[in-house]
């Protein structure tokens, strides 16, 4: 008499296979996660590295010098063009690709920016201001308007610094909303990376060229290549890996009088000497003066 030597737990075929299939995913998971490989893991380490506090240069003399630490931010105004906007101060941001970060966990290049409501200085929005020669002995010496400079952040990332640059418009190169000129950070050093920084009054402009430039006042950055102004548009909102935030080109918006709308309008933020507050946007506004007791003066001198 025969004996049956299979039993229920005995499996072939395509049971057998399914079994060693997940043994082998089992495997490849454990042998990922030792050597944090896992997509996880690689946006944690990116997120920590791009939201990795950092400290603002703080300047004695109140000037914006080069090697100075700052930060870009686009003034509040109110915005009558468009109901939905994003309200308040907005800071430049790099912002890479969520498509990339998801498949690599190092920053690729070129790399996009975007206006943010981040107040905070971090490595996203924390930028160098460097010498367009790419000399190290002008570290130290005062920007003056119209020197040209260039802006460098390194996202915190080691040995890597990355240069706001922009060049003009092509058919297949341009802003993904308003398909203005775009603007990316890049890590070839060229004349694409070289800005300068105007007086905010058109009529007293000539007047201040060559004048040092103050921190935490509001100015014009143009390209130098390009002769377009850098602007954030807070009514166009990109995807990107922090959420929704607003696009950033390069391109000169005038008004009626021959002026730069409030969307050209930056400021260069240092770092605040005291210990309650990060910038010097942070910094408490001084009472607005009461002017009532000086009116009523004066209606009772006209009476």
């Amino acid at each position: 008499m025969a004996q049956n030597l299979y039993g229920p737990r005995v499996r072939m075929g395509n049971w057998n296979e399914d079994v060693y299939l997940e043994e082998e995913r089992m495997k490849d998971f454990l042998d990922k996660r030792a050597r944090g490989q896992l997509l996880i893991q690689r946006n944690r380490r990116l997120k920590s590295a791009l939201l990795r506090p950092t400290q603002l240069s703080v300047p004695e003399d109140g000037y914006i010098h080069f090697g100075d630490h700052v930060m870009l931010v686009n003034p509040d105004y109110p915005e009558t063009e468009a109901e939905l906007v994003l309200a308040g101060d907005l800071s430049l941001c790099m912002t890479p690709d969520e498509i990339k970060v998801c498949l690599s966990d190092e920053l690729e290049v070129p790399c996009g920016l975007s206006a943010a409501q981040v107040k905070t200085p971090v490595s996203r929005n924390t930028f160098v201001v460097l010498s367009a020669g790419g000399d190290a002995t002008a570290t130290g010496e005062v920007l003056r308007y119209g020197q040209n400079f260039c802006l460098g952040i390194a996202g915190g990332v080691e040995n890597m610094m990355l240069y706001l640059s922009s060049d003009h418009r092509t058919l297949l190169k341009s802003s993904k909303r308003s398909w203005l000129q775009e603007v990316t950070l890049t890590d070839e050093v060229s004349h694409l990376n070289c800005w300068q920084a105007a007086f905010l009054d058109p009529q007293l402009r000539l007047e201040y060229e060559g004048f040092p430039i103050p921190a935490n006042t509001k100015l014009l950055i143009s390209h130098c290549y390009t002769n377009r102004a850098l602007a954030a548009h807070r009514h166009l909102f990109v995807s990107t890996y922090f959420g929704k935030e607003a696009e950033v080109v390069a391109h000169t918006y005038l008004d009626s009088h021959r002026v730069e709308k409030p969307k050209n309008h930056w400021m260069l933020v240092t770092g605040n000497p005291r210990n309650d507050a990060f910038t010097m946007l942070d910094l408490p506004k001084p009472p607005a003066e009461d002017t009532r007791a000086v009116e009523q003066a004066m209606d009772l001198n006209t009476q």
